[in-house]
Parts: C-alpha cells; sequence; structure tokens
C-alpha cells in the first residue's frame, strides 16, 4: 500500500474485470435441458416458455422441443448450439439466425411476428442454431 500522500504505484490499484460475456450456468442449463449456451450480450437469455410472453420461440426435437428466449432491447444476440432445430416464432423484434447443417451455414432473417421454418422444417438435413440476434 502506497504511503501517505505517495502516488499510488500498479501493484495499489485492483485488478482490471474482463467480461467474456459467458452465459451464466451454461454447464448446467445443457445438463438440464440439452442446449448449450455459450455467450451473449444479456439482451437474450434463455426464459421459460409463456403464451402471454414477448418472445423468441425455437422448435426443435431436442429435450423439451420448445426453447423460449425473453429480450430486452431492440438489439442483442445470443451464440448457442441447439441441435435438430426446424423452426423460429417471433414476437414484437425480429430476429436474423445462423444455423449450420452438413457444414454448410446459413443465415435466416425472421421477421416480426412470424413463423419461420428451417432446417427439417424445409425438408433439408438436421439443422443446429449456433445464433439468435435481435435486428429491430
Amino acid at each position: 500500500m502506497a504511503a501517505p500522500g505517495a502516488a499510488p504505484t500498479a501493484g495499489d490499484e485492483p485488478p482490471y474485470l474482463a467480461e467474456d460475456f459467458s452465459y451464466p450456468n451454461a454447464a448446467k442449463i445443457e445438463a438440464e435441458r440439452g442446449i448449450k449456451l455459450v455467450r451473449g450480450d444479456g439482451h437474450i437469455t434463455l426464459a421459460a416458455c409463456d403464451d402471454a410472453a414477448d418472445q423468441i420461440k425455437v422448435l426443435s426435437r431436442t429435450g423439451t422441443g420448445d426453447f423460449c428466449f425473453a429480450t430486452t432491447s431492440a438489439s442483442g444476440f445470443l451464440t448457442l448450439e441447439l441441435a435438430d432445430v426446424f423452426a423460429v416464432q417471433t414476437e414484437s423484434h425480429p430476429v436474423r439466425v445462423e444455423l449450420t447443417a452438413e457444414g454448410q451455414t446459413e443465415t435466416v432473417d425472421v421477421p416480426k411476428n412470424d413463423l419461420q421454418g428451417v432446417g427439417e422444417g424445409l425438408g433439408k438435413p438436421p439443422t443446429v442454431l449456433l445464433e439468435i440476434r435481435v435486428t429491430g
């Protein structure tokens, strides 16, 4: 510690906190629900599905089948891995989703208040959802 009146040195300053945007409790959620939540900015979070809520809903053959996400902003992102996705449903926010199947990556824009088939929902191979991005 610096003496009174002395200029602080590097050893006197608290360490910096670096945010890596990792999703809290991701390992537990993956074990319980079958969805891997990697990272995000906090504006899109996994939520209990509620028909009365303004949510993004992803339909999958994995785990419980429906995965819902709450949004707190007109922009935001969540990186994840969810297998066997076949549809994405939006409410008041349009989204852009990134998917992969058989080594090919695809980006799909889903307008607000819409249900869009993706992957197997369109007769394509099993698809993994990699990212959800709110675009408005």
